[in-house]
């Protein structure tokens, strides 16, 4: 915390640099073992959706 700084402050802060770090997405994908396939399958799903965005907006 800086000097004088609101508590409130401070800690949107620390969960802008959390989110922005993706350490607390990384927590919850390591709270349950996820099979290999299982990984892949949803890393697959992920680019599918990625390219659907990336096709649709590719004209603007």
């Amino acid at each position: 915390m800086k000097k004088g700084e609101p508590v409130e402050k401070a800690l949107r802060r620390l969960k802008k640099r959390i989110d922005r770090e993706g350490t607390l997405k990384e927590v919850r994908n390591h709270r349950h073992y996820e099979k290999p396939s299982e990984r892949l399958r949803r890393k697959m799903k992920v680019a599918r959706f990625s390219a659907m965005l990336a096709a649709r907006y590719a004209d603007l």
